[in-house]
């Protein structure tokens, strides 16, 4: 719109007529014209098919790989609370990181910090202070053998992989601020789901590597989400 259209437009509405305004170009009918709706997010389905299929793809990995061969001789309260404190930081994180508070459409980057947070603390720190075993059956590398035992660290990672995946697909443009910390929590629940795994299939059962291998797989998922995800969730749909 050149200068002498701008003054005859502001000349028109000074006097009440009504400016002729100008016509829309080509390019920018054609553009309106292929703008599509868009469904909206349903959030309660997206965290029950996330769930449900990172449940699955874990069950599938643990089938292919086995439970670990001390299973049978640990404390049972052990495998059972270890194990529900590992689904419980998956539940949380990955509710925190799908699920907006209600009347927003942004979700509750705070709590998903938060809870980051305290999932790549605490597994460390479980694991560092409770590791039971079963003489002769569970492995012991120790620190001084802690690199044997970056099988895990790749195992968990992997299992990291398809949780973070989903969740980048579901929250792709639909973060438009704080972006990296909600994809450092999508990284946390796959952590946390990848320690669930490790927890039912490795035998190694020393502090070091429960805490420092284990608890460091949701450390570095976190990580790793944090720097890659962006990039997918950050695009809006087109």
């Amino acid at each position: 719109m050149s200068a002498d259209q701008v003054d005859r437009a502001l000349d028109a509405l000074a006097t009440g007529a009504a400016p002729k305004l100008p016509e829309l170009s080509a390019v920018l009918e054609a553009e309106l014209g292929s703008i599509a709706p868009v469904a909206p997010r349903r959030p309660i389905r997206q965290l029950a098919v996330f769930v449900a299929a990172s449940l699955i793809y874990a069950g599938l990995l643990l089938a292919f790989l086995s439970l670990r061969a001390d299973l049978g001789g640990l404390p049972m309260a052990w495998i059972v609370g270890a194990g529900l404190a590992w689904f419980t930081g998956f539940s949380l994180a990955t509710y925190f990181a799908l699920v907006p508070a209600r009347g927003s459409m942004v979700p509750r980057w705070r709590a998903a910090l938060v809870i980051t947070a305290i999932t790549s603390v605490a597994f460390i720190a479980l694991g560092l202070n409770i590791h039971p075993s079963v003489p002769g059956v569970s492995l012991d590398y120790g620190m001084p053998r802690l690199l044997h035992g970056h099988g895990c660290l790749w195992l968990g990672l992997a299992t990291a992989l398809v949780p973070v995946i989903l969740g980048a697909i579901f929250l792709r443009g639909a973060v438009p601020v704080f972006s990296r910390w909600i994809a450092a929590t999508l990284g946390a629940a796959g952590g946390c789901l990848g320690g669930l795994l490790l927890h039912m299939h490795c035998k190694i059962a020393d502090g070091a590597h429960i805490g420092i291998v284990h608890g460091g797989v949701v450390v570095v998922a976190a990580a790793l989400a944090a720097l890659l995800v962006p990039r997918a969730t950050d695009r809006p749909f087109r």
